[in-house]
């Protein structure tokens, strides 16, 4: 039987600064949203190709979201657009004031934490949502066993 532990939303504040993300992108929905791992395995076999990139940690940026549907890029940061390589798309991320979240467990299950911090937490917060969100992986996070450390940093202003 599986249970999951439902622990608190605890968000911490950070000021994130802009950036710029590089990568592999797609549009989904709630039917192809058990496609977004095929897209990071995709973004695995094409990391080395972007040779600027800054830092160990990989992103996933969701944008252009409505209730039913979303862009999505499975990234890194570069220093600036003119570093990414024509064959990967790129978004500019700007500088925004965050909630910022840990996942604990699967990464299948990222989405409960996504639909937590949405319809439990977010109503109640006094703020709204004010950009692209982030999915921040650890450089050391390992999608096979599941570890390392996954964030989710929401974009927020005062409603």
């Amino acid at each position: 039987m599986n249970q999951q532990v439902t622990l608190p939303l605890e968000p911490r504040m950070e000021e994130g600064k802009a950036m710029v993300i590089a990568g592999v992108g797609g549009h989904y929905g709630k039917a192809t949203l058990g496609d977004i791992p095929k897209l990071w395995e995709l973004f695995d076999t094409c990391i080395k190709d972007i040779k600027k990139r800054i830092g160990g940690v990989t992103y996933g940026v969701c944008y252009n979201a409505t209730q039913e549907e979303f862009d999505y890029i499975a990234g890194v940061q570069v220093p600036a657009k003119s570093d990414v390589p024509g064959n990967f798309q790129s978004i500019e991320v700007p500088a925004n004031h965050y909630a910022v979240f840990a996942h604990y467990g699967p990464v299948y299950a990222l989405s409960q934490t996504y639909e937590r911090i949405m319809y439990e937490w977010l109503p109640a917060s006094g703020y709204k949502v004010a950009g692209p969100d982030l999915e921040r992986y650890s450089a050391d996070f390992d999608v096979d066993k599941g570890t390392g450390t996954v964030e989710i940093w929401l974009p927020v202003e005062q409603r």
